[in-house]
């Protein structure tokens, strides 16, 4: 999935569409005199509805639909016949998708299951026909029901990314790099930060033909959560991730102290992030010797609360015993 490709963030206006008015007619037939109302019901108006298709990864097949309008259901007419139901319009979307009001920003559903179905926009109810209205005192009314209105309103489709292992780390910590070699994937790596614009999927191959989703947030900066860089933007992708794995580069000034500022920016997002699981990978290791090694592993061992693993994407050094690590978790 390329970085044009990947999207994200939609708003659109949905309506959905009327109600048929019911007939107002009254029997007409040779030989049969006074035959009495027999106006037919108006159809249904077509709903809007939001289904979950996990065969999808972006929303870039609504990037350019900005109005949906779902069908006029029918007018009812003579004996009896009822009006057509008006088409309904199924917008697909992948899972993990966060329908919200535009106006209010509050969230109206999430669709999370493959084929879950929900209503946005109900399409308004057909008006009775005059024959329901037909007493003893009241043998040739002639009125109906109109249709009932139809459903207008904006959303905004918010796609927060299902992965099942969630790369987190400063620009140029090698976060890319990593994907490119465990997966199959082909992100955009460069030696400037903020190189990856938009989240990166792979799914990586484990033993025995077993496979976990991966993916790549954009770089996270002091401040994030306040809307700095390109963090804050992106940082919802996150909460979807079983495991955080948070890499940072071994050349680091502090490997703490970076751990800590990124931590920190995911408690300020969203609090319910540190209930993770968490995992350090202490990246571009292929620049330490032995010597360097031991040293950074002793000082780490003393100051790091969690777990930590040295690894090389580029020399490859311990991506074996890292997905080892990762699949575990994700099975415990």
């Amino acid at each position: 999935m390329t970085e044009g490709n990947f999207v994200d963030y939609v708003k659109m206006h949905v309506s959905s569409g009327k109600g048929g008015k019911g007939s107002v007619h009254l029997h007409r037939e040779k030989f049969i005199t006074k035959g009495g109302p027999d106006g037919g019901d108006g159809g249904r108006g077509g709903h809007v509805i939001i289904k979950g298709n996990a065969n999808l990864w972006t929303l870039l097949h609504l990037k350019f639909k900005r109005h949906i309008k779902a069908g006029h259901g029918g007018h009812g007419s003579k004996s009896r016949s009822s009006g057509s139901d008006g088409e309904d319009v199924y917008i697909e979307v992948p899972l993990g998708t966060v329908v919200r009001d535009t106006e209010t920003n509050d969230v109206i559903f999430e669709i999370t299951k493959d084929g879950e179905e929900r209503i946005i926009a109900e399409g308004g109810k057909g008006g009775r026909g005059n024959w329901h209205f037909k007493s003893s005192t009241n043998q040739t009314p002639r009125y109906a029901q109109p249709g009932m209105p139809l459903e207008e309103s904006d959303i905004t489709l918010e796609l927060k990314v299902l992965a099942d292992v969630g790369l987190v780390g400063f620009p140029n910590a090698g976060k890319s790099t990593l994907l490119s070699v465990v997966t199959s994937a082909k992100p955009k790596i460069a030696d400037y930060e903020f190189t990856t614009l938009k989240p990166n999927l792979g799914i990586v191959k484990h033993r025995e033909f077993q496979t976990f989703v991966m993916a790549d947030i954009p770089g996270i900066i002091e401040g994030a959560a306040e809307g700095k860089g390109l963090g804050y933007y992106f940082l919802r992708h996150i909460e979807r991730n079983s495991i955080l794995l948070f890499l940072i580069p071994a050349d680091a000034d502090d490997i703490k102290k970076q751990y800590d500022i990124l931590l920190d920016e995911l408690r300020r997002y969203n609090p319910e992030m540190l209930d993770k699981d968490r995992m350090i990978a202490i990246s571009k290791c292929d620049m330490l010797d032995d010597e360097l090694k031991a040293e950074l592993k002793e000082e780490l061992d003393n100051h790091l609360p969690i777990e930590y693993m040295f690894i090389s994407s580029v020399a490859q050094q311990g991506l074996t015993e890292l997905k080892d690590k990762l699949w575990n978790m994700l099975n415990d």
